[in-house]
C-alpha cells in the first residue's frame, strides 16, 4: 500500500479482492448472520457484477461493504482505499479539497469520505487502560480557535468597567489530552477544564500504577494522590524539565495537532472537532517510532470500517450497524 501506484487505487477488482482479504482472511462471512460456511459467490452478471455473495443460511445476498462504514456508497472502493492511505500517511492531514482533485470527486464528496475514515480511525469498545507500573502518562490541556457562535469583540458588560472583551480562554474549544511515553496518545474535547472533568479522564483511561506527569496547574493535585507518584513543572517560573519531570511529549503532540489544524484543514466546526482529534490521535499511536510504516497504519485503519455506520443526513452523530 505504500506505492501510490498499488492496483487497488486505481482498480476497483483489485481494490474489492484487497479489502476482502483484509476482512475477510478466512473466506466470505455472512454480513447479517456471521455464517462462513454456508456463504457462496455469485456469478458476475448484470448490473450485479462481481463480488456479490449469498448465504444460505439467511438467504441473503451482501458485497464487502456491507455493515461497514462504506455500506450504501457509490463512491468506488478504490478511491475509498486512496482516500484513506491519503489520510494515515499524512502526518498533518490532508484537506478534502486536495482529495477532491487528488481524486475527481466533488469537493462534498471529499468532505464526508474524511469524516468516514475519521470515524474508522476511533478506537471501538471500551479502551484498556494506558500507563501502568514503571510507565509513564503525561496529561495536559490546550485552548484553540473561538467557538461557534460565541462573540469576539466587547461583548460582557462589567459594573464599572461597562463592556469589556470576555476572557480569553472561555471563547476557546477545549482540550484535554494523555500520552504514554513511548506509547499511545487519548485526547478529549471538553466543555470545561477542571478537577472533576480531569479525574475523570485520568481514571478511565490512565491506571493508578503508573508515575503521573503534569504541569503546575492545581486541577492535577486531587487526582496525581491516586497515581503511584505525581510530579509537576512549573512553567509559569520558567521550569520545564526537571530531571525526567516533564510535559514535552503531550506538547509535542499538540504542537501537530495545532499546525495540522491551522495550516491543512485551517477551519473546524465545533460538533466535529472529535473526530479530527480522533484522526490525529490514530496516527500519532500508529507512528514509526511504534513499529507502524503507512502500509500497516492503512490496513489498521481498514479494520476500524466494520462495524459502524455514518450517514451524510447526520454527519455530526454516529450510526452503527
Amino acid at each position: 500500500m505504500a506505492d501510490i501506484l498499488n492496483p487497488a487505487f486505481t482498480n476497483e477488482d483489485k481494490a474489492r479482492q484487497y479489502l476482502e482479504a483484509e476482512r475477510w482472511p478466512d473466506g466470505p462471512v455472512c454480513a447479517f448472520c456471521g455464517q462462513l460456511d454456508t456463504v457462496s459467490a455469485l456469478p458476475a452478471k448484470g448490473a450485479m457484477g462481481a463480488g456479490w455473495y449469498h448465504c444460505r443460511e439467511c438467504r441473503k445476498k451482501f458485497t464487502v461493504r456491507v455493515g461497514t462504514l462504506y455500506e450504501r456508497s457509490h463512491i468506488p472502493l478504490h478511491k475509498w482505499l486512496y482516500a484513506t492511505h491519503l489520510l494515515c500517511c499524512s502526518k498533518k492531514g490532508i484537506s478534502s479539497h486536495q482529495l477532491h482533485r487528488m481524486l475527481g470527486v466533488t469537493y462534498k464528496t471529499a468532505w464526508f469520505m474524511t469524516h468516514r475514515i475519521r470515524e474508522g480511525m476511533k478506537p471501538a469498545g471500551k479502551p484498556t487502560p494506558m500507563g501502568g507500573e514503571g510507565k509513564i502518562v503525561e496529561i495536559d490541556e490546550t485552548y484553540m480557535g473561538k467557538r461557534d457562535g460565541k462573540p469576539s469583540g466587547k461583548s460582557v458588560f462589567v459594573n464599572g468597567f461597562g463592556w469589556v472583551d470576555p476572557p480569553r480562554i472561555q471563547t476557546q474549544r477545549k482540550i484535554v489530552a494523555l500520552v504514554e511515553r513511548a506509547g499511545e496518545v487519548r485526547s478529549f474535547h471538553v466543555e470545561g477544564v477542571d478537577t472533576e472533568t480531569v479525574k475523570d479522564i485520568l481514571f478511565r483511561n490512565a491506571s493508578r500504577a503508573s508515575e503521573l506527569m503534569t504541569d503546575g496547574a492545581p486541577i492535577y493535585l486531587e487526582p496525581g494522590c491516586s497515581y503511584s507518584a505525581h510530579y509537576s513543572v512549573n512553567h509559569s517560573e520558567g521550569e520545564y524539565v526537571r530531571d525526567y519531570a516533564h510535559t514535552n511529549t503531550i506538547e509535542g503532540y499538540f504542537s501537530i495537532f495545532k499546525k495540522g489544524m491551522g495550516a491543512v484543514y485551517q477551519h473546524c466546526g465545533e460538533q466535529h472537532l472529535h473526530r479530527y482529534l480522533a484522526e490525529f490521535d490514530f496516527r500519532y499511536s500508529n507512528r514509526v517510532a511504534l513499529g507502524v510504516d503507512d502500509e500497516t497504519r492503512t490496513k489498521k485503519a481498514l479494520k476500524g470500517i466494520v462495524g459502524k455506520r455514518l450517514t451524510y443526513r447526520r454527519p455530526d452523530k454516529t450510526a452503527h450497524a
